[in-house]
């Protein structure tokens, strides 16, 4: 048999053994029956997606609990991702524009950094963000807090859920949610930026500096349309990657604001223990990351064509 069949056929065995046969346990769990008092059972049954879209008392009642933590979901990961990018595209420009040794000393940081996990990055900006020991202690120690009241700002912050009547806060908030997710994919953002803007023609923005574009010009007429497909895959990339954000959203949004992938985890390991229901969310989570990659795949083609 010829080593290359050989390697086709392993590389497809792993491909069912670790993805195709997880997704269809999933799948098949989904359609189980929780037990009152008990565990779950084997079952097949669409209760659980009814659930999801109208909630558990229906028809008596309809609720939309779980379709408001799938939006929280694509609320935190559009925004965090939207963020991170609009951050790395001007320091990954900049980036491209340094001697090969300085970009290579970069790039090594920065790949460094993703060792980092997720516990590690948002333990250091609880401890940064924290209400005793971090920023709102130093705004209040070095007088801020106070300056932000005599100037009217303070009750800004307030209404905006970034202050209590005695000092700022930042947990728990929309804000610190969203800083913490897109500063744990901002080094994928460079990444993922960098051999596009890396191959960037700089006599074109010279050419148009020359001729009397000024720089904001420069950026949308030229650097934003040569980079727009990359731009946009990023972005995609980092969205689908945070909608399964889990400990930056216990840690820093409110509880009325958990997305859909901490009911997963509260549902198959947390108090909830109902395996089956967690199936169901983890199966329209990925639904709908599938549909945003496909929309994504439909947008490239048109463009390319265009």
């Amino acid at each position: 048999m010829p080593a290359k069949t050989i390697l086709l056929g392993l590389l497809t065995s792993i491909i069912v053994v670790f993805c195709v046969l997880p997704f269809l346990l999933v799948l098949a769990i989904s359609f189980g029956r929780k037990v009152d008092g008990a565990a779950w059972v084997w079952d097949f049954t669409f209760d659980n997606y009814q659930r999801f879209f109208v909630g558990v008392l229906w028809p008596d009642e309809v609720t939309f609990l779980y379709l408001q933590q799938l939006g929280f979901s694509f609320y935190f990961a559009v925004i965090a991702s939207l963020l991170a990018v609009l951050t790395a595209l001007p320091f990954t420009l900049q980036l491209t524009r340094l001697k090969r040794t300085s970009q290579a000393m970069w790039l090594v940081f920065i790949m460094a950094s993703l060792s980092l996990s997720e516990v590690f990055i948002v333990m250091g900006w609880d401890i940064l963000l924290s209400n005793n020991s971090g920023l709102p202690k130093l705004f209040k120690e070095t007088g801020l807090t106070q300056w932000l009241k005599d100037v009217g700002w303070f009750q800004h912050l307030r209404d905006w859920g970034l202050a209590n009547p005695r000092n700022v806060k930042f947990k728990t908030s929309d804000f610190a949610t969203i800083l913490t997710m897109s500063y744990l994919v901002w080094p994928y953002a460079v990444i993922l930026l960098y051999p596009a803007l890396s191959r960037l023609d700089p006599s074109l923005s010279e050419a148009a500096r020359t001729m009397g574009a000024s720089r904001w010009t420069v950026t949308r007429t030229v650097t934003l349309p040569s980079i727009r497909l990359p731009l946009f895959g990023t972005t995609l990339l980092l969205f689908v990657f945070l909608l399964g954000t889990y400990v930056s959203i216990t840690v820093f949004a409110a509880p009325n604001k958990h997305t859909t992938a901490v009911a997963i985890y509260s549902n198959i390991r947390g108090a909830n223990l109902n395996a089956p229901f967690g199936a169901t969310q983890a199966i329209m989570l990925l639904i709908s990351a599938s549909a945003c990659l496909y929309l994504g795949h439909v947008f490239n083609r048109r463009s390319e064509v265009r």
